[in-house]
């Protein structure tokens, strides 16, 4: 049975292609979803419209995506994770993480648009594809540097606060207390 499609057809055809299937496959799917009409002259007619309106918004999507690449094309985003004294990573960083990152810098990606080949484990600078769509990419670069703990330097973080050395004085009278006894 041949049929005319009215919206793109995985493994079949495109929007207006007339394409034989199985009349089963006809009748109790493509033209019950509106996949697919009878090629009259009214509904080729029809289609074409139809066609030319999606090729139309399919260029301006695809252009304000080249426009969105352009614009993300070269940023630099810094990623802070806990790593050992040769810099192997405690973990990996993967799309999720270089996504949150972006976000902090105000672009606002999926997952799925991250390119990796395997999950980043190592301290360095990474050249990472964000694919947008099919023929549109941009590169960012990910620096993956050494989470530092918050606070003091390490000769104040070596040096017991004040409320160690009171827990640690109680903790002495406590023990000299029990050998008076």
């Amino acid at each position: 049975m041949k049929v005319l499609l009215r919206r793109n057809v995985s493994n079949l055809g495109t929007i207006g292609e007339v394409v034989d299937v199985k009349g089963g496959y006809a009748r109790n799917y493509l033209l019950p979803q509106r996949l697919a009409v009878e090629p009259t002259k009214a509904n080729v007619k029809t289609v074409e419209a139809d066609k030319q309106r999606y090729l139309e918004e399919l260029a301006r999507e695809r252009q304000a995506l080249e426009l969105r690449a352009e614009s993300i094309r070269g940023k630099e985003i810094t990623i802070t994770a806990r790593a050992n004294e040769e810099g192997h990573l405690y973990g990996s960083i993967g799309p999720a993480q270089i996504v949150a990152a972006m976000a902090e810098t105000g672009v606002f990606l999926e997952s799925s648009h991250i390119v990796l080949d395997e999950p980043i484990r190592k301290l360095d600078k990474y050249d990472v594809t964000v694919r947008l769509a099919e023929g549109i990419t941009a590169t960012i670069h990910v620096w993956v540097v050494p989470h530092h703990d918050e606070g003091l330097p390490e000769e104040a973080a070596a040096k017991p606060t004040d409320a160690q050395e009171t827990a640690e004085a109680a903790q002495d009278s406590v023990d000299q207390g029990e050998q008076d006894a």
